[in-house]
This record gives C-alpha cells, sequence and structure tokens, in this order.
C-alpha cells in the first residue's frame, strides 16, 4: 500500500514531486483572474476573466498529457472537470458575471 502511495508521486527518474514552480499558463491565470477581480465591470474584466479560464484549462491538458507524476496527471483531470464544468454551471444559469 506505501509503495503503491509512493509511486503515485513519483517522477520518471524516481523523485517525489508534488509541489513544482507554477508554470506560465498557471502564472497566467493567477494574474488574470486578479485582473478580472480588480477591474471595473466591462470589456476588459469579461476578457481577463475569459483568458483566465484559458490558461488554467491550458495548464490542466498540459498536466494530463505531460504531469511529470500520475499525482500531477490527476490533478490535471480534477482541474480540468471542475473548471470546465463550473464555467457550464455559469451559462446554463444565464450568470455571465458571476
Amino acid at each position: 500500500m506505501i509503495t503503491a502511495i509512493y509511486n503515485f508521486f513519483k517522477d520518471s527518474s524516481g523523485k517525489v514531486v508534488i509541489v513544482q514552480f507554477p508554470s506560465r499558463p498557471l502564472l497566467g491565470w493567477i494574474v488574470f483572474t486578479v485582473l478580472a477581480r480588480i477591474l471595473p465591470s466591462g470589456t476588459w474584466q469579461q476578457l481577463a476573466g475569459a483568458l483566465s479560464f484559458a490558461s488554467l484549462v491550458y495548464w490542466a491538458i498540459l498536466e494530463i498529457a505531460q504531469g511529470n507524476s500520475y499525482f500531477r496527471r490527476a490533478l490535471g483531470i480534477v482541474i480540468l472537470t471542475a473548471t470546465v464544468g463550473y464555467r457550464f454551471k455559469w451559462y446554463s444559469l444565464g450568470c455571465l458575471q458571476c
């Protein structure tokens, strides 16, 4: 059992990888999320929100395809599912400014 958990977090070189410096798409998500929160309502806020969503989806897809460990790939699947599901919930409720 312990070996299975250890292997879940191991990369191809045998090192345990849980956290690493954020990649560019993840940094973009952070920046655009902050901008979407501080900009006044309007076109720029909507653009920042759309770029925030796109950055996080791109990061999740990269993690699924190229994650260093099974943990990182699973994290990508969870984040992609939650992000896209949450966005579709907004559209189905007609709430673009939520």
